[in-house]
C-alpha cells in the first residue's frame, strides 16, 4: 500500500525535551519538520503537552521531572536516574535517524552520553545551548564527542562555541522573536507609556524560590520609592499557578500591585509600561525587545551565591546586556539586592535620565542584533535539522 510504504520509509526522530519551554520548542520544530517531510517523518520520545498536540506519545510524564531545590532532586535521584537509563534504551530500541535533545542538560546530556556510546551513528543535535559561555566552559569541547551540532537562541553562542573548541553551531533565533509585535505598544499604548501616573512593572521570578527570596525586598523598595515618586501604578504578572502565593506576598506591602495572571495579560502590562523591577533571567530580554527600561536584581539562598560566584565567568548575569554586548541594565545581586539600592535605580530609570536613554538606544539595536532573515526561529532549526540529517 502506498500509505504503508510511504510510513515505513519515513524518518524517524527521537526528541527529548522535560520542561515546559523545552516542549514549547520541540512543538514548534515538530510542525516545521512536518512542513517540508509532509507525512515522511515519525516522532517519538519525551515531552509535554504541545508536542502531543504534535502527536509525540511521550514515554513519561515530564511533570516527574519538575523538581526544584537540592534537597527534592536528591530524594529523587534515584528516580531521575532511571529516566535516564529508560530514555537512551529506548533510543537505542528505537535506532531513529536522529535524535534531538532540547535543554534540560543535566538529564538530555546524560541520555546524549549514553546513546553516542551504544550507537554512535546516531546524528545528535542539542537544542538550546547549555551557558557554556557563562560557567563551565569545558563543556563546550567536551559536547564535541556526543553532539553534532548545537542550535542557538542567542547570536552570540556560534562565536563562543569556536572560541572553545565545541561542536558546531548555529544561531536560529530565540522564541521571543515571534512574539516582538505583541510586546511592543501601539500609538493608545505608547501615550500610557509616557502618561501620569507611571506605570512600573514588578517580576519577582517564575519559581517559588525566587519569590521567596524577591517578595519581600522587593515590596520594601517600593515603600522607599513611593516616598519620591507618590503616585505609581504598579502590576505584577504572574502565573495561575503562583497566583494565591503572590496575593498572600503582596497583602502587607504598602504600594499593593494589580496582579495579573497568564500571557495575554502580561504582554498587555508590557505595552504600557515606564519601567520595570525585574528578577535577572529571560525577562530581561522580554522587557528589552518590548522597550521597556529596567534595573535588575536576584539574590538566591547561601550555597547558591557561594557556588555562582565561584563558577560565573561573564561580565553580567544579565541575559539582555549579553545579546546587547553592553551593560546598559544596572544589576543588583545578592548583598546589593536590598531595597534602598533598588530604589534609587529605580527612580533612576522612570525618570528622564541619561541611564534611561541610553538603554532605549540599546534595545532599538536589538532587532538587528537577533534578525533571522524573516525566517522564525524553529523554521530555521528545522533546516539545520535536515541539513545534518542529510550529511
Amino acid at each position: 500500500m502506498p500509505g504503508e510504504t510511504a510510513a515505513n520509509n519515513a524518518l524517524r526522530i527521537f526528541l527529548i525535551a522535560t520542561e515546559e519551554s523545552g516542549d514549547r520548542l520541540g512543538s514548534s520544530l515538530m510542525k516545521a519538520l512536518r512542513q517540508r517531510l509532509d507525512d515522511a517523518v515519525r516522532f517519538e520520545g519525551v515531552g509535554g503537552q504541545s508536542m502531543a498536540r504534535e502527536g509525540l506519545t511521550s514515554l513519561f510524564p515530564i511533570e516527574e521531572l519538575s523538581i526544584i531545590g537540592f534537597a527534592a532532586v536528591v530524594k529523587q535521584l534515584p528516580m531521575i536516574l532511571r529516566r535516564i537509563r529508560e530514555t537512551a534504551d529506548a533510543v537505542i530500541a528505537t535506532a531513529p535517524d536522529m535524535l534531538v535533545i532540547i535543554d534540560s542538560p543535566d538529564f538530555t546530556h546524560r541520555v546524549a552520553r549514553r546513546v553516542r556510546a551504544r550507537n554512535p551513528a546516531v546524528p545528535i543535535v542539542d537544542y538550546v545551548s547549555p551557558s557554556v559561555w557563562a560557567w563551565r566552559p569545558g563543556r563546550a569541547r567536551a559536547m564535541r564527542s556526543y553532539v553534532d551540532h548545537v542550535l542557538a537562541l542567542l547570536p552570540f553562542e556560534p562565536d563562543e562555541y569556536r572560541r572553545l573548541g565545541g561542536p558546531p553551531c548555529t544561531y536560529v533565533g530565540h522564541p521571543l522573536i515571534e512574539q516582538v509585535r505583541l510586546l511592543r505598544p501601539d500609538a493608545q499604548e505608547r501615550e500610557r507609556r509616557d502618561a501620569s501616573p507611571p506605570v512600573l512593572l514588578v517580576l519577582p521570578g517564575s519559581r517559588r524560590s525566587e519569590i521567596r527570596h524577591h517578595m519581600s525586598v522587593f515590596g520594601k523598595t517600593l515603600q522607599i520609592l513611593q516616598q519620591g515618586i507618590p503616585d505609581v501604578d504598579v502590576i505584577l504578572p504572574t502565573m495561575p499557578h503562583l497566583a494565591d502565593e503572590i496575593t498572600t506576598a503582596v497583602a502587607d506591602w504598602p504600594l499593593r500591585p494589580q496582579i495579573v495572571v497568564g500571557e495575554d495579560d502580561k504582554r498587555a502590562a508590557f505595552r504600557i509600561a515606564r519601567a520595570a523591577l525585574a528578577k535577572s533571567g529571560t525577562v530581561t530580554l522580554e522587557l528589552a525587545l518590548a522597550g521597556v527600561p529596567m534595573i535588575a536584581a536576584y539574590k538566591a539562598g547561601a550555597v547558591e551565591a557561594w557556588i555562582a560566584q565561584r563558577v560565573i565567568r561573564v561580565s553580567s548575569v544579565i541575559l539582555a546586556n549579553l545579546v546587547i554586548g553592553e551593560n546598559v541594565i544596572p544589576e543588583f545581586l545578592q548583598k546589593d539586592c536590598v531595597p534602598d539600592r533598588l530604589a534609587a535605580g529605580l527612580r533612576e530609570v522612570m525618570g528622564d535620565t541619561p541611564l534611561r536613554r541610553r538603554q532605549l538606544e540599546a534595545f532599538a539595536g536589538l532587532d538587528a542584533i537577533m534578525a533571522t532573515d524573516n525566517q522564525s526561529p524553529s523554521s530555521r532549526a528545522a533546516d539545520v535539522v535536515l541539513a545534518v540529517l542529510r550529511r
